[in-house]
């Protein structure tokens, strides 16, 4: 058999191969139980910190997480987020986060939304309260449960002088 025959051979079979193959799953939008999942995050994740409790906030991300914070450097993965919330030196008595838009495919989808929030900061006499605008990517894992895996965010207020 000559080496084109056999070349011939295999590009048929290969051919037939794919043809024999079901077509490519499609990913479908998001169920009303993935969305009711996605808007379950932002509760559960502000009482988490309220209670001051890093671990379960950073349980709130993926293994690879990035925090993408306005004027600072980006924080990488579950064991980097939990560390930076260990090392902040603010008490957070007021939290709370609204998403307003929630779209997605498949296992990934994005929220935007607004968080408020007040904090006490050590040696400042009077609490900081803030309003943000949020952007983050989430990712749903095999156990259901959706996860962010991107997330940044900027303050309404000015930046001080």
């Amino acid at each position: 058999m000559s080496t084109r025959s056999v070349l011939l051979a295999v590009l048929a079979f290969a051919l037939a191969s794919m043809a024999c193959q079901p077509p490519a799953q499609e990913a479908g939008p998001l169920s009303e139980e993935d969305v009711a999942a996605i808007r379950a995050v932002p509760q559960s994740y502000a009482e988490a910190v309220l209670a001051s409790d890093w671990a379960a906030v950073a349980s709130h991300y993926t293994e690879d997480a990035l925090r993408l914070p306005p004027n600072a450097l980006l924080i990488e993965g579950r064991a980097g987020i939990q560390a930076a919330y260990e090392g902040l030196p603010r008490t957070f008595t007021e939290f709370s986060s609204t998403p307003l838009e929630i779209d997605g495919r498949g296992d990934l989808a994005y929220a935007r939304g607004i968080a408020t929030l007040t904090f006490a900061v050590e040696g400042v006499p009077e609490p900081v309260s803030d309003t943000v605008k949020y952007l983050e990517i989430l990712r749903k894992q095999p156990d259901g449960a959706w996860l962010i895996s991107r997330i940044c965010w900027n303050s309404d207020l000015p930046l001080p002088e």
